[in-house]
């Protein structure tokens, strides 16, 4: 894997947009996205994810905007430049089901007129873990095993920054996590990684940021700050009777901003610092005489963030 790089960051995107005639794909989209860092982008079908994806790969021209793709500025010119730093893996890899995984690799090393063809090959099946099945016709492969022949050729060129768009779309829960393992060992090779996917829980599981399209950029950031942001923190109790007084129990709690109680039960505690006001809950239930049987901190999940985003979005409603 080439370790060439330049300074500054890998991706670097100023108010791109994209319009086809009166249809806008996306708009006044901004970012940046560091090397060696695993970049999901998420949003709806629909909010320009893959239009973002073939603009920044320089396969359609944007509207206006500026960016800069591993170290060269977005533009007719710098086309060729730009491809030979990176590559994208679309959803379907489009590989030539009668040929065998090493033929598909060969041909398309020869349409990249790449060096070192049969030392590049062989890097890229050892990569996806695929040199046993080099002579495979491709029409023999599960789903699975085609994505990672996709990957390998995408890795022929040694990209410093990888698009992934849907890698794992339609993959059982074993070739998805295969797809993963494959992400995570190349983010620790120093691969940008550029994914877009509709499985929240990968992104959560896979990148270091995330950004959420819809459209325009909705958020952008670390999970646990998208979280912070739009959730505040609390605590779910549970006890085997109601308390008989919980304004008494709860009101001199350090942090505590106040309470509810769930439609099932339980008391749903806000507070400023979940680690200090949960054994400060537990204390005072007990002093109270309460049967506590679970004091719980609420995580909110990336889904549940995207979920609050999308759900008060008026263009994705009406779509």
């Amino acid at each position: 894997m080439s370790t060439e790089r330049t300074t500054g960051p890998a991706l670097v995107v100023q108010n791109l947009t994209k319009r086809f005639g009166e249809r806008t794909a996306f708009s006044e989209v901004s970012f940046e996205v560091a090397y060696g860092e695993v970049f999901g982008f998420l949003g709806p079908n629909g909010a320009g994810k893959t239009t973002t994806v073939r603009t920044l790969g320089t396969l359609i021209a944007p509207t206006s905007g500026a960016a800069t793709v591993a170290g060269l500025p977005l533009s007719a010119d710098n086309g060729v430049a730009i491809r030979s730093r990176i590559a994208v893996m679309p959803e379907s890899p489009g590989l030539y089901l009668r040929l065998s995984v090493a033929e598909n690799l060969s041909y398309f090393a020869g349409l990249y007129e790449l060096p070192d063809r049969r030392a590049r090959i062989e890097r890229a099946l050892r990569s996806v873990g695929l040199e046993h099945r080099a002579d495979d016709l491709c029409r023999s492969l599960s789903k699975g095993l085609r994505q990672r022949v996709g990957l390998a050729r995408a890795l022929l060129t040694d990209p410093q920054v990888l698009f992934l768009d849907e890698p794992t779309s339609g993959l059982d829960p074993v070739a998805a996590r295969e797809v993963h393992d494959l992400i995570d060992a190349l983010r620790k090779r120093g691969v940008t990684i550029f994914l877009t996917t509709h499985r929240l829980a990968e992104a959560e599981q896979l990148c270091d940021r995330v950004g959420i399209l819809n459209t325009t950029l909705r958020m952008i950031g670390r999970p646990d700050e998208l979280r912070e942001q739009l959730f505040s923190k609390s605590i779910e109790i549970r006890t085997r009777a109601p308390l008989a007084d919980p304004d008494e129990v709860f009101a001199a709690l350090p942090g505590a901003e106040g309470w509810q109680r769930s439609e099932d039960g339980a008391y749903v505690l806000s507070v400023t610092d979940a680690d200090t006001a949960a054994p400060a809950a537990a204390r005072a239930l007990v002093t109270a005489g309460a049967d506590l049987l679970a004091l719980t901190p609420i995580r909110h999940s990336l889904e549940d963030v995207y979920l609050q985003l999308i759900d008060t979005d008026v263009e994705a409603q009406q779509r």
